[in-house]
């Protein structure tokens, strides 16, 4: 459905009057097509800290200038009108570092391209150096308040990246015990007979090198409704993208919930980046579903899947494996608790939540999942926030964000597998198109671009995840809400 606030606001007299009212002026945002691929305008790289790993000259320093020389667009240490911003914090490691923040971007901010990015490079906080980790988490709260302000359709991320460890800080006298694992056993999905294989530790560039594929995103059109976001990575080893324009050749991808909306999108933005996409949905969907696929070249699967057997015939429809598995069925059963039939309760979250459990597992221990595969799972912001009448599918949600942060490091550890999740917020389908126009029209509005999102723009943050360099990003939950006025 059309965003006709948007189209007025860019208008000369609509412009005028959203000015003398203090409404909100979304900015249209550019989003990726052959015509534009990338930004308008350089790549300023900034450096601010002067701890360890900070300035070109380090081995860490030289690792991150040649991954944003790889990004597409001229790198600067200086311009007049950058299309993108790179601070470099990870040498912020003490209170009075920050300033090196304020004095690196209060120069930069107004003159920065509308639709700009603004990317921070931080470290994990450290749980051994409090100095390190207050200096480090200051930047989480610094990029969410630049995303609210900065306005004409610009976006800012924090990326920590692994870092050097600072050695415990003990208090004289103080012992601290060790803690025992909770004898507690996760359920085991080991394929049979897999041995993994040992990884070798990093080399002093490669934190840099596993930002390449997130550095990509996050300085495109791709990432066009991603803001005010937190993602962490891990130290492991990329794996290679043979062809950048088809970077997902040579996969078979499965989504689930492909017929329409997000899942349709997505499936179409993996078939362009080169993959061969199984697309699955529920039987009484097979018209719907046949169309999308017969458009994309897909392969259809009606499929229920809560169905017990659905895994053994995922399985089946796909005899080489799955390199990407994208879990976007969902359904939703709106009402209050004191209102909620057990049947809606029951429903939502056998869809929502257990199927992909389920799912997930089986394949995963039938080996179905390549090494080297991504599973990408649907939240929601109501799964972070929660919602009014929807505390079904809010706990649904919930759960797929416990679901991916927790199986994300033993999938890798034991399948060589990454787990994510995207959280959409208001998208623009045919669902949010019958809510009613107030309803719908704050929902368009409270975020930092005052605009609902599209599905494409969910689509091309799961085939970030779904890239074989993007290894490692695991166990994170994005949000595709243009920084949403709800949740954290």
């Amino acid at each position: 459905m059309a965003d006709r606030y948007l189209h007025f606001t860019g208008t000369a007299p609509g412009r005028f009057l959203t000015r003398r009212l203090g409404l909100p002026q979304p900015a249209p945002l550019r989003r990726w097509s052959p015509e534009t691929s990338r930004l308008e305008g350089p790549l300023l790289h900034l450096t601010a800290g002067s701890g360890a790993g900070a300035g070109a000259d380090t081995e860490a320093g030289a690792g991150l200038a040649e991954v944003l020389a790889g990004v597409g667009l001229p790198v600067v240490g200086r311009a007049d009108r950058p299309g993108a911003v790179v601070l470099d914090a990870t040498g912020v490691t003490t209170a009075a570092g920050l300033g090196d923040v304020h004095a690196a971007l209060h120069p930069v901010v107004r003159s920065l391209a509308p639709g700009g990015r603004i990317v921070v490079l931080g470290t994990v906080p450290s749980p051994h150096d409090h100095h390190q980790a207050a200096a480090q988490q200051a930047l989480e709260g610094f990029v969410r308040s630049l995303g609210k302000e900065i306005g004409r359709g610009t976006t800012v991320q924090l990326v920590w990246i692994p870092g050097v460890r600072a050695p415990g800080v003990r208090v004289p006298g103080v012992r601290v015990p060790d803690t025992p694992a909770p004898d507690v056993q996760a359920p085991d999905v080991r394929a049979p007979g897999v041995q993994v294989p040992d990884v070798p530790a990093p080399g002093g560039g490669s934190a840099a090198q596993g930002a390449a594929s997130t550095l990509r995103f996050l300085l495109s059109p791709r990432s066009a409704y991603v803001s005010g976001q937190v993602i962490e990575l891990t130290d492991a080893i990329p794996d290679p993208v043979t062809d950048p324009a088809a970077p997902l050749a040579g996969r078979t991808a499965l989504v689930t919930g492909a017929a329409r909306g997000i899942g349709a999108a997505v499936a179409s933005v993996l078939t362009r980046d080169g993959a061969r996409v199984i697309a699955l949905d529920v039987p009484g969907a097979r018209e719907e579903l046949e169309r999308t696929a017969a458009r994309l070249g897909a392969t259809p699967l009606p499929l229920d899947i809560t169905a017990p057997d659905a895994a053994d015939r995922i399985a089946a429809a796909a005899p080489d494996g799955l390199g990407v598995l994208v879990h976007n069925a969902g359904i939703t059963r709106d009402r209050r608790l004191a209102n909620m039939p057990a049947e809606h309760w029951t429903s939502v979250i056998e869809v929502n939540l257990d199927s992909v459990l389920r799912t997930t597992d089986e394949l995963l221990k039938a080996g179905t999942i390549t090494r080297g595969g991504r599973i990408v799972a649907t939240a929601s912001i109501a799964g972070i926030a929660g919602n009014n009448g929807q505390t079904n599918y809010a706990a649904s949600k919930a759960g797929i964000i416990g679901l991916v942060r927790s199986l994300g490091p033993r999938a890798a550890a034991d399948h060589g597998v990454t787990v994510n999740a995207v959280a959409p917020g208001f998208i623009e389908t045919k669902m949010t198109a019958a809510v009613p126009f107030f309803i719908r029209e704050a929902g368009r509005r409270m975020n930092s671009l005052s605009q609902g999102g599209l599905p494409v723009d969910v689509a091309e943050a799961v085939a970030w995840f779904a890239q074989p360099d993007s290894t490692a990003v695991n166990g994170q939950v994005l949000r595709v809400c243009g920084q949403s006025l709800l949740g954290a």
